[in-house]
């Protein structure tokens, strides 16, 4: 016994193939287009210069920032004590990174090298000691720069509240 059997044997011809195969493929494209990363927001776009947009982004949150010659912003919430981190240390941190249209897209606490980091990290955080805290506003050169990363646009300023739990 047979659960399938076909009453009549057609065979596709080319035009019905390429029909399917679009139809298939706009399927599949509409769907990866609109896939994004686990936990991962979408920067809203500017034609502000990215200085502009944090400085902007620092107004609006009352933020009381000093700018690094290096090109970035922070905020020293929390000084901490007197071990600071160099680029071999090992750290522990809590931190949270948003776009600076506040849309979270990465967030956790971890253990690192120091120079295995972003650069706006390896030179912001040794401005705090341990038990530190403070807020990083990294133009995209400091961050993940012209090829993005992760769920990260290129070319995309970042906002980072960091606490420096540990240095080794």
């Amino acid at each position: 016994m047979t659960i399938f059997t076909p009453k009549t044997s057609k065979n596709l011809d080319f035009s019905s193939i390429i029909v399917l195969l679009c139809l298939l493929f706009g399927i599949f494209s509409q769907t990866a287009c609109s896939k994004t990363e686990k936990g991962c927001a979408t920067p809203t776009p500017s034609t502000l210069s990215e200085d502009q947009q944090i400085l902007d982004y620092c107004a609006t949150n009352k933020i009381t920032y000093v700018k690094d010659s290096r090109g970035f912003y922070y905020q020293i919430i929390k000084q901490g004590n007197t071990t600071k981190p160099n680029l071999n240390s090992s750290i522990s941190i809590t931190y949270n990174g948003t776009f600076l249209n506040k849309s979270s897209f990465d967030s956790g606490s971890n253990t690192f090298t120091l120079n295995d980091l972003i650069t706006g990290w390896k030179y912001g955080l040794p401005l705090i000691g341990e038990g530190g805290e403070i807020i990083l506003l990294l133009p995209s050169n400091l961050g993940y720069g012209v090829n993005g990363g992760g769920c990260i646009p290129p070319n995309t300023p970042l906002f980072f509240n960091v606490k420096l739990t540990s240095v080794k």
